[in-house]
């Protein structure tokens, strides 16, 4: 069975781009903002991985990982974050939220991506079955 990746972009030129980059091998699931992602989550659906922007409207990107990072049920949960943001605004997201793995700078490279993605999600089961 295929990982499952939550995208989180209200970009949705850049929901596409990463839907076509990951959908073959993983299962994508995308959402416009931090609201519809909650709100899918609270759906009693879960994701592998979580990608998420910061800047979206409703609920952005910062106020997600204050959620994620303050559930018990997806403070666990790896998320990389994609931003626009100047990397000195974002550098400190990592040691912020436990949970963030990544933060990659847009505009990025797809396919380093889904190579980080890839180890990401490789390195998160090497843990769970160690």
């Amino acid at each position: 069975m295929k990982k499952k990746i939550l995208i989180i972009d209200d970009s949705t030129p850049m929901r596409y781009l990463l839907e076509a980059v990951l959908g073959k091998e993983y299962s994508v699931v995308s959402a416009q903002d931090g609201l519809a992602a909650i709100t899918w989550l609270l759906n009693g659906n879960k994701a592998d991985l979580i990608i998420t922007d910061l800047q979206m409207p409703n609920i952005d990107g910062w106020e997600l990982l204050d959620y994620l990072s303050g559930s018990y049920l997806y403070q666990d949960t790896p998320v990389v974050v994609l931003s626009g943001f100047y990397p000195e605004k974002i550098n400190d997201l990592s040691a912020r939220y436990n949970n963030v793995r990544e933060v990659i700078q847009k505009p990025f490279d797809p396919m380093q991506l889904l190579n980080k993605v890839d180890f990401i999600l490789d390195r998160e089961l090497s843990a769970t079955t160690a």
